[in-house]
């Protein structure tokens, strides 16, 4: 007898090898992924915006990287004692204008690079929730903390979505035609507008990424059931962390396991367990107060690494040592 529902995931596509390059856009899941894909050493640019939750502003985001569209002066504003723009997140804002304005550009400029390169690119969508600044009707991807009185807040239509989207993909596919899209909704739980809206949301968002494949009958895009994994195939408190909200260590673990399945080769799957042992190894810190007993312990890392690099040498491009 059975007593949870598996989401069948289908054969293997081998999309994806560990020395291939990708992008991950979006929300927070993103970076929960992209964490695990950094500690199997591939490279990977994740969310050079900062996390973004809404599709409109994703595919705004994927936009000023093709177009490599540098940030103006003008365009940032003072909030809490530091530089803002509504494109980027708040880790990037700074007390001098000059200052943010070079690491914003700076990093433009470096995910422009990658995802003209890269091999795949995941788009996390994470709400259909939307907020416009009233003053010029702009969809704003952080509101750093504004009052909410200078932005109305509505859903995005499907329509609206799937159109963003659909443009987003046909942009990419001229820049970087070999490239491979992912789409999946994020199963992180978007509660402060409460459950049932929440629940339009994902719906919203799913419907548009199934229209936006239809549109475009792009063998290269696809949809990874990240959400569905996380609601009907683990579906219990358990997998969440204690705010009820975020997916726990341990869902977010097996939905890792899925990716792969479904989207690395064999040898590939091979070459991330070795990486993933090297890096728990790298960041190991001995607590023996003996000098020699640490030393060794580093000497020894090190040859590790430059084994690692000799069986896969286009991890010297990731500067291990």
């Amino acid at each position: 007898m059975e007593f949870r529902t598996t989401i069948r995931m289908g054969d293997n596509q081998g999309w994806l090898h560990h020395s291939d390059a990708l992008v991950m856009m979006g929300s927070c899941f993103s970076d929960n992924i992209g964490a695990k894909l950094r500690n199997a050493m591939m490279l990977v640019d994740i969310n050079p915006f900062g996390t973004i939750y809404n599709p409109l502003s994703i595919a705004a985001s994927v936009d000023r990287l093709i177009d490599n569209q540098p940030v103006a002066g003008i365009d940032l504003f003072m909030q809490n004692g530091v530089w803002n723009h509504y494109a980027f997140h708040s880790r990037y804002s700074m007390a001098d204008k000059e200052a943010t304005l070079q690491r914003m550009n700076q990093r433009i400029a470096r995910g422009h690079d990658h995802l003209k390169t890269s091999q795949v690119l995941v788009v996390t969508l994470g709400t259909a929730m939307v907020y416009r600044l009233r003053s010029t009707g702009q969809v704003v991807s952080n509101c750093h903390k504004v009052p909410p009185t200078q932005f109305e807040r509505d859903l995005a239509g499907v329509n609206d979505i799937t159109q963003a989207l659909t443009d987003m993909c046909r942009r990419l596919r001229q820049f970087n035609p070999t490239l491979r899209i992912i789409f999946t909704v994020s199963p992180i739980r978007h509660i402060a507008d409460g459950l049932e809206m929440n629940s339009l949301s994902k719906a919203s968002l799913r419907v548009a990424i199934e229209q936006v494949m239809a549109h475009l009958h792009d063998p290269l895009v696809c949809y990874f059931p990240a959400y569905e994994i996380v609601m009907d195939d683990l579906r219990d408190y358990r997998f969440y962390a204690t705010d009820m909200v975020h997916p726990s260590e341990v869902a977010i673990e097996y939905i890792w396991q899925m990716f792969q399945a479904t989207y690395f080769d064999d040898r590939s799957a091979q070459a991330i367990a070795r990486c993933e042992r090297v890096s728990k190894r790298l960041a190991h810190r001995p607590m023996s107060s003996n000098r020699e007993v640490v030393e060794r312990f580093n000497a020894d890392t090190r040859t590790v690494v430059r084994n690692l690099v000799k069986e896969y040498p286009y991890l010297e491009r990731l500067n291990l040592l």
